[in-house]
């Protein structure tokens, strides 16, 4: 199986691209690796290693405004390929995409991402504008963005 890790340079030119104002969420699914793959040989779990990148990447995340907003524990998969199933599921928020990007561009959290890259087996990094929660779903468009032209 080939995980999803890293974004590919296309992706995250788009990212990058889209430098709307406000806050962004990134939905964050992690599955880990049963042994970390780390370059030099070190011995210890992919939840090991991924606490590790917490431990050494959150000091930069929090200077740069950065948050957690949800956090919860997978149990199963309801609609979706059955064999995925994620060991870390939250939602961060950074206060823009420049604080994103400043993140990854930041030394000691260059430093720290490695523990991610040996821990992590498969993930997903969903972008996600914020807005407001409350009763019921399918709630009034984007007001960005018009709504879709019906279709015939």
């Amino acid at each position: 199986m080939t995980g999803h890790v890293d974004p590919t340079r296309e992706t995250f030119a788009q990212f990058r691209a889209n430098d709307r104002p406000g806050p962004i969420h990134m939905l964050n699914l992690v599955r880990f690796r049963d042994r970390a793959d780390y370059p030099d040989g070190r011995v210890a779990s992919g939840a090991e290693a991924y606490a590790a990148y917490g431990r050494e990447s959150f000091p930069v995340f929090s200077r740069l405004g950065g948050r957690i907003v949800w956090r919860g524990g997978f149990e199963l998969m309801l609609i979706g390929p059955g064999e995925e199933r994620w060991d870390e599921c939250f939602i961060a928020e950074y206060p823009s995409v420049a604080a994103f990007v400043e993140m990854l561009r930041d030394p000691a959290y260059r430093e720290a991402v490695k523990h991610r890259q040996a821990a992590v087996l498969d993930s997903r990094l969903v972008r996600l504008e914020p807005r407001a929660a409350g009763e019921g779903f399918g709630g009034p468009p984007d007001p960005v963005r018009p709504p879709a032209a019906p279709t015939a």
